[in-house]
């Protein structure tokens, strides 16, 4: 399969708007890279200007080593997948499948076979005969990926295509696009803003803002070490609590504006690097799971705070309580069971070692804390 390389790419519409700005990543062969940010991020440009749908402003795009800018869409061999299906209702599926096929001038036993090799892997064997209008969103959204896989092209680009599907329709999708990947060992770049895709499909995410790129890496790695106040509240479900106030360095504690203070005893403020962010504006980030309620512990323990519980979201095999912290709120992930009523004062514990730091102005992430 084939290899996808960016460099320093630029979108720039005519009337001025910067759309994306020096974006930059590669891929080899068999990878499947998404690409994860919120509406107007500039993610879904990225991938038109590498379908070749949208013109580059500058940079190069290069698909097995070939600059492919002034490339035609259908020379660059590659097939895309869209949100909306865009399947032609009056053909049939195998009539779908087969259309772009015979339009590159394939031969008919050539068609016959991909079609039925694409049918049985998507299980579409049955529904052959049928039209678009007769099938529910899921199995349209398989007829648009068999119609991608017949071609056997050197890239897929999927351009959020599970966003029409309701949530159980997305996770057999996602499962089924995770199964396809690995048998096929496809190369493959998937725009989605939802990031229980992108945790779940990607080997490497790419995450998007304001048409620039904020980090690129491993889903775990940047789940566990967030590059930037964007990246660390945009991925995560619940996001990471952010705690904004005033490092006290003699104190060891996080003074919070119109608030109570959050101790960090034990942490070094004298060397290191939040050495240089001592009595300075700062940002601690907290996941919702390393927050843990600790009933008997007020004023006794020094990574224990006390705050008022809100709201209670039972979700099955687990809870989020909503937090009161002085002006600030927090979201816990917690054992649904045997919980305290809404309303009421509660501990909580934490800890220092699972806090993240960054800086209050820049938002960039404060290093050598792991």
């Amino acid at each position: 399969m084939g290899s996808v390389v960016l460099e320093q790419i630029h979108k720039t519409y005519d009337d001025g708007y910067p759309a994306v700005v020096d974006v930059s990543f590669s891929l080899d062969g068999a990878q499947l890279l998404v690409l994860l940010g919120p509406s107007g991020c500039g993610k879904s440009t990225t991938l038109r200007m590498i379908a070749g749908l949208e013109t580059v402003t500058r940079g190069r795009i290069l698909i097995d080593g070939r600059v492919v800018n002034d490339v035609e869409p259908k020379d660059r061999d590659i097939a895309m997948v869209f949100q909306n299906y865009a399947l032609y209702p009056h053909m049939s599926v195998a009539e779908n499948l087969a259309f772009g096929l015979k339009l590159h001038g394939h031969a008919r036993a050539d068609i016959a076979a991909r079609v039925a090799q694409a049918a049985d892997m998507l299980g579409l064997d049955s529904m052959l005969d049928k039209r678009p209008g007769a099938l529910s969103g899921g199995q349209r959204q398989r007829v648009a990926l068999g119609r991608a896989l017949v071609r056997k092209p050197r890239v897929f680009l999927l351009d959020e295509p599970l966003s029409n599907l309701d949530a159980g329709l997305r996770q057999s999708m996602r499962t089924e696009i995770a199964r396809l990947h690995r048998v096929l060992g496809a190369t493959m770049i998937y725009v989605t803003h939802d990031q229980v895709e992108a945790m779940t499909l990607g080997q490497r995410i790419v995450v998007m803002d304001g048409g620039r790129v904020q980090q690129i890496d491993t889903p775990m790695h940047i789940y566990d070490h967030p590059a930037n106040l964007f990246v660390a509240g945009f991925l995560g479900s619940p996001g990471m609590n952010l705690l904004h106030g005033r490092l006290d360095r003699r104190q060891r504690l996080l003074r919070m504006p119109d608030g109570p203070a959050l101790p960090l005893v034990g942490l070094d403020l004298e060397r290191g690097s939040l050495a240089a962010h001592a009595d300075r504006d700062i940002v601690i980030g907290l996941r919702p799971e390393s927050l843990a309620l600790a009933p008997g512990h007020a004023g006794t323990g020094q990574t224990v705070i006390e705050a008022q519980l809100d709201v209670i979201e039972r979700v099955g095999n687990e809870a989020y309580l909503h937090l009161r912290f002085g002006t600030q709120t927090l979201v816990a992930r917690v054992p649904p069971y045997d919980l305290p009523e809404p309303g009421s004062h509660v501990c909580v514990a934490y800890a220092i070692e699972r806090m993240h730091f960054f800086d209050a102005e820049s938002g960039a992430r404060i290093e050598g804390m792991d």
